[in-house]
Formats: structure tokens, C-alpha cells, sequence
């Protein structure tokens, strides 16, 4: 199981999106067949937020759409919340750019909150995107996991 801990840190209407990260935690947990308890932090921003997080961390000096911390990295580093749950990190979501992006790929707010929300989770399972070889496997779990979501 991957649970949820979703941190609002904007409008109410951010709330909106915990019922839908909670219900793409599910279909990770069960695409990839996980076995252990997971705990991720979740939390939706504004633009101001994430681009002081990726000029400070990332040193890159613009917003992004998500930024996620992972607090392993490898099974060796696993950081216990209780007896049984290992917690995984953080992911930051920028609703802004979310917004931004939906409207320039055309398709629907939710299609673009999912993928980020995804896209995060994989990078805290230990999935990345830096190597051409890398990117076919990530990009095309993300398909898989988002299935018809527009």
C-alpha cells in the first residue's frame, strides 16, 4: 500500500486532487507489484513556491511543474515511519503550471495533475529519465498506469 500524506498549501480547490493521488497510488502500487508499505507527501503549490524550491535545490532559476525529494535511495537507506511503513519523500506540484501545461498539451487539468503526480511518485520508487533507455521505460509505465486519462 502507498499512502497518501497531502499537504495543502493553496486554495481549497487544491483539496480536489487528494481522493485523486490517493486512487493513482493504488494503480502504481498495483502495476509495478510492490510489496511494502509506503508513505509519500504530496503537496500541490503556486508557481512562487516551486520556483524558489527549484532555484534553491535544483539551481535552475524558473518554476516547474513538479520537483520530488526522495529520502532513499537505495533499499539500504529506507527510513521507517512506523514498524512497517517506509517513507518514500516528497512531491511538490505546481497547480499553476499544471494549468499552464494542460491548456498547451490540450487536455483536461486532471489528465495533467495525474501525470505529474505519477511522474513524482516514480521518480521516489527510483525511476528516472536522464538516459535515452531510462525515459522508454518511465514514459511508458506512465502510459500504462494513466491508461485513457484526458
Amino acid at each position: 500500500m502507498i499512502e497518501i500524506d497531502y499537504i495543502n498549501q493553496g486554495p481549497k480547490t487544491y483539496d480536489d486532487f487528494a481522493k485523486v493521488f490517493n486512487d493513482l497510488a493504488k494503480k502504481v502500487y498495483k502495476h509495478l507489484s510492490l510489496k511494502d508499505n509506503y508513505l509519500v507527501d504530496v503537496s500541490v503549490v503556486d508557481n512562487k513556491f516551486i520556483h524558489q524550491i527549484n532555484r534553491e535545490y535544483r539551481g535552475v532559476d524558473r518554476p516547474t511543474d513538479v520537483i520530488s525529494f526522495a529520502f532513499l535511495d537505495d533499499k539500504e537507506e529506507q527510513t521507517l515511519v512506523g514498524l512497517d511503513q517506509i517513507s518514500l519523500g516528497t512531491i511538490l506540484i505546481s497547480f499553476e503550471k499544471a494549468e499552464e501545461q494542460a491548456k498547451e498539451y490540450e487536455h483536461s487539468l486532471l489528465r495533467e495533475m495525474s501525470f505529474l503526480f505519477v511522474h513524482g511518485l516514480l521518480h521516489l520508487l527510483g525511476y528516472d529519465h536522464m538516459k535515452k533507455e531510462d525515459e522508454i521505460v518511465m514514459f511508458k509505465l506512465q502510459d500504462e498506469i494513466l491508461g485513457g486519462r484526458k
